[in-house]
C-alpha cells in the first residue's frame, strides 16, 4: 500500500454514525488498497451524541482489509487548540506526529519524526480543501486535496473525499508516504468532522 504515490480515500456515508470509515484507493488505477476504520471506546461514542467528536479523542487503524492486521494507528489527542495527532507503525513504533496550527486561515499542520524534529509543514489555502506539503526549505513533497462530493453530499453529510497525492519528482520511502496518508486522514479527523 505504501508504494503508491496517488490515493483516493472516500469517506463512506452512513446515517447518524458515531464512528468514520474510509475507503483508501490507488487513484490511477481505481483499486481498493485499504481501508481505515476508526477504533474508539464505547464510552466516546456515547460521549459523541453529546459532544462535537473533534473534541473527544479517537484512533483510525489502516488496514490492507476487514479484520487485517494494523499498517498504521493514527491517534488523535484532546486538544481545544493545537490538536496532536500520533502516527505509529504496525509494530507500535511512533513514525511522527502532527500537531494542527494554532491560528491558520486554512487548516494544516507541523509534521515532526519519531525523534521530535520538525520536517515538514502541511498548509491548507484560505478555504481549507487544498493542502500542500513543504519541507522546511520550502520543497514541495505533496498535496492533500478535497474533492467535491456533491450538492447533496455536501449539504447533508459531512462524509468527505480527499486526493492525496506525493510529488513524483521527490524520492519517498514507505514511512513519508504513510505520513502524507495519514495527514490527509488527520485533515478530515481534526478541521472537517462535526
Amino acid at each position: 500500500m505504501f508504494d503508491t504515490r496517488q490515493f483516493m480515500v472516500k469517506e463512506r456515508v452512513a446515517f447518524l454514525k458515531l464512528t468514520d470509515t474510509y475507503d483508501i484507493f490507488d487513484l490511477a488505477s481505481g483499486a481498493k488498497l485499504g481501508i481505515a476504520q476508526e477504533a474508539v471506546a464505547p464510552l466516546i461514542k456515547f460521549a459523541r451524541l453529546l459532544i462535537n467528536k473533534r473534541l473527544l479523542p479517537t484512533s483510525i487503524e489502516i488496514r490492507a482489509n476487514d479484520g487485517g492486521p494494523a499498517l498504521l494507528t493514527i491517534r488523535r489527542g484532546v486538544g481545544l487548540f493545537r490538536t496532536p495527532v500520533q502516527i505509529t507503525d504496525q509494530s507500535g513504533r511512533q513514525i511522527g506526529t502532527l500537531k494542527s496550527k494554532l491560528f491558520s486561515l486554512g487548516g494544516g499542520f507541523s509534521i515532526f519524526d519519531a525523534a521530535g524534529n520538525q520536517t515538514a509543514e502541511l498548509k491548507g489555502d484560505w478555504k481549507g480543501w487544498n493542502f500542500t506539503l513543504r519541507r522546511a526549505n520550502g520543497e514541495e513533497l505533496g498535496k492533500v486535496t478535497k474533492k467535491w462530493g456533491g450538492i447533496g453530499k455536501e449539504l447533508f453529510t459531512s462524509a468527505d473525499n480527499y486526493v492525496i497525492a506525493l510529488n513524483d519528482k521527490t524520492a519517498h520511502s514507505q514511512e513519508s508516504v504513510a505520513m502524507l496518508l495519514a495527514a490527509g486522514i488527520a485533515v478530515d479527523t481534526v478541521y472537517k468532522e462535526k
